[in-house]
């Protein structure tokens, strides 16, 4: 379980790094070479892939902070996680619950994203 949790602190500060070559070490360190991304918004593969998406979603949310928004529930190779995206300190404007499986390499290799609050016009 502290492996995983600690992937997911990896996970949670590959969304939040914007210096694009930390961000891709970044990355590099979390996710499996391969990686698969889904959510309701994007269907990505591969690390290049994830590394737009994030840097869009930064584009479009400037200035938030992706958080855990609880504990992280973990068994086998899978980990289920809310995460929180807003202003440093206040409330987020975005809520989500991502369900990440490890690959092969110890590394995430999946990420299934739901959005559960999103601001109207996003």
């Amino acid at each position: 379980m502290n492996d995983m949790n600690a992937l997911v602190d990896g996970y949670i500060a590959a969304w939040n790094e914007t210096d694009p070559a930390a961000r891709r070490d970044r990355i590099a360190e979390v996710f499996s070479e391969g990686v698969g991304y889904t959510d309701p918004l994007v269907d990505v593969h591969g690390r290049d892939d994830l590394d737009a998406t994030i840097a869009a979603v930064q584009g479009q949310f400037a200035g938030l902070e992706f958080t855990l928004g609880g504990p992280v529930d973990a068994h086998h190779d899978v980990a289920r996680f809310t995460w929180h995206l807003g202003p440093a300190g206040a409330d987020p404007i975005v809520i989500g619950f991502d369900v990440v499986v490890l690959g092969a390499d110890g590394r995430i290799g999946e990420v299934h994203g739901f959005l559960d609050k999103v601001p109207a016009g996003a």
